[in-house]
């Protein structure tokens, strides 16, 4: 990831849990803090309750990997947390990326003028 560093401190979710903007998908909640960097921050979290390490670990990897293809579009400056709601069935990585943009807009990080509409996810 280019312009993104992970979040790592416990008090650094905590702010943008409680200061930031938040919105929730089916499979994810994104919560958003302008942090007046020249780059974004990002942070994963999924509990034990969605299920065991392998599964955890790969909603993390899907979570990660969906990010780094919307990462270009995404406007700089932003703490970024994604929490994993438990659902019933593995989401794969098509759902993650268009719930992923979904939020995105809503929350108006989305740089629509970059998105290039023939690779429409």
């Amino acid at each position: 990831m280019k312009k993104t560093v992970p979040l790592k401190k416990n008090h650094e979710f905590i702010k943008a849990f409680k200061k930031g903007k938040f919105f929730v998908g089916k499979y994810i909640v994104l919560y958003a803090l302008f942090n007046s960097l020249n780059l974004n921050r990002l942070g994963i979290s999924v509990s034990k309750k969605i299920g065991k390490s392998v599964k955890r670990n790969r909603f993390r990897r899907l979570i990660r990997e969906s990010y780094r293809e919307l990462e270009d579009f995404v406007k700089v400056g932003f703490d970024i947390v994604f929490v994993a709601r438990n659902s019933e069935t593995m989401p794969g990585l098509l759902e993650i990326k268009k719930e992923m943009k979904y939020l995105f807009k809503k929350l108006g990080i989305f740089d629509q003028e970059k998105w290039d509409c023939s690779k429409e996810v």
